[in-house]
């Protein structure tokens, strides 16, 4: 097997990050398009807010059972069989929500595309755990975390005028029929990733799974990740609801708002990533961090605003909010051994979601809805998000004095790959 040169990554690596960035596009692009029909599905469905917050969590809690229950078999397969049976998966929940005709058989759909496509991340993390090196993960998390950018300038966009053109369906079926063209590539072209397989032990996957909450830092780790996802999803069902109604942005301005804050972010990503590698990926977090809190309280006490400073200061959020994903994801890649890299990014993934749904009920239950569309309490939401950025901090930081603790003197590692040379 050949190293890979220390500034440099082969071809195959660079296919590696493509793929997985799109794959990244086309979950999270389905998670998020549901935030901007969020206004159009109030109306369509004629569903209460928090009816539409049980839709958002409805992935959410499915994902986190689904990364429980796959957390101790993750590890005991080949990467790429598990990140194709799992997208296939995704791709029919994601068809169930595309012919979906009426409210409760959306919330089925989604129950069933969380249960495959809330894994993916961490099927995707794992495989960029066991190919490149850490000090190289800032740079491959900025380049896959493009994705969330891309689903923001192409994908929400092209999604919102599918919907206004057709109908709140059309969105869903457009991410079905490019998942099937990605789907296809990874069959082609992803070797198999199995190297890791080397390093288990003959545990079944309940014991396998055990081991993994019985380590003390893994737990801190999924701590950590929970109030990280709480902030986050708090935000997110709201956000077109409270521009069009709080912020008087027009249904037709929307797709303009997501697409430039989507272009800045396509720039700032792979900076933020490289950033994280040479500054440090904890430093910044912090730095992510202030900036989510500043322009969270800002942003969600406004009233009235022209849309040109609503761009700005979305860029800005969204800027803190990449910065904290980022260096995050990076630094939770360095936590777990290398035999336990999909069990814990398995259970990582399932603490996030249901996390996550937790919090957008709690969303739902602060934020309420007036007679005119108004949204009231978004300060209060806001407060509750910065709150748990600042909480999220600390415990950050006792993770990463355990990284640095755990890696002792630099050194130049050697990345876990296939047993076939990339």
């Amino acid at each position: 097997m050949q190293e890979t040169p220390p500034n440099t990554f082969t071809g195959y690596q660079k296919f590696i990050i493509a793929i997985l960035a799109i794959v990244q596009f086309t979950v999270i692009l389905d998670f998020m398009v549901l935030s901007p029909l969020g206004a159009i599905l109030l109306k369509e469905l004629s569903i209460t807010t928090s009816q539409f917050s049980l839709v958002v969590s409805a992935y959410a809690f499915s994902a986190g059972a689904a990364g429980l229950l796959s957390a101790g078999f993750a590890d005991k397969f080949d990467r790429k069989k598990i990140l194709l049976f799992f997208y296939v998966g995704f791709i029919f929940g994601t068809l169930l929500c595309g012919i979906a005709p009426d409210y409760e058989f959306l919330l089925m759909a989604r129950v069933v595309t969380g249960i495959f496509g809330g894994v993916m991340s961490s099927i995707s993390f794992a495989i960029i755990t066991d190919l490149f090196a850490i000090e190289f993960r800032g740079r491959v998390m900025g380049f896959v975390q493009m994705a969330f950018a891309s689903s923001q300038v192409l994908g929400i966009p092209l999604g919102l005028f599918l919907a206004n053109m057709f109908n709140w369906h059309a969105p869903f079926q457009m991410i079905v029929g490019l998942s099937i063209v990605v789907a296809i590539m990874i069959s082609i072209y992803m070797k198999p990733i199995d190297g890791h397989l080397k390093l288990q032990n003959k545990s079944n996957a309940f014991q396998h799974l055990k081991a993994i909450f019985s380590n003390a830092n893994y737990l801190k780790a999924f701590a950590a990740t929970t109030l990280l996802a709480t902030g986050g999803f708090m935000l997110m069902p709201f956000g077109s609801a409270f521009g069009v109604h709080n912020l008087g942005i027009s249904i037709t301005q929307l797709p303009y708002l997501y697409m430039v804050t989507g272009v800045c972010m396509l720039f700032a990503s792979p900076v933020i990533g490289k950033l994280s590698d040479k500054i440090g990926k904890f430093k910044m977090f912090i730095v992510g961090s202030v900036i989510t809190s500043i322009m969270t309280l800002i942003y969600c006490n406004l009233g009235i605003t022209p849309l040109w400073a609503i761009m700005i200061l979305n860029v800005l959020l969204f800027v803190g909010i990449t910065g904290r994903m980022i260096s995050a994801s990076a630094l939770m890649t360095a936590v777990p051994e290398p035999q336990d890299r999909g069990g814990f990014m398995g259970v990582n993934a399932s603490v996030q979601q249901i996390a996550g749904g937790v919090a957008s009920i709690i969303a739902g239950l602060i934020v309420k809805e007036t007679t005119s569309g108004y949204l009231d309490n978004y300060g209060t939401l806001g407060n509750v998000v910065v709150l748990a950025v600042f909480l999220t901090i600390f415990l950050m930081y006792n993770l990463h004095k355990y990284i640095l603790t755990k890696q002792g003197p630099p050194v130049t590692p050697v990345p876990v790959v296939s047993s076939e040379a990339v």
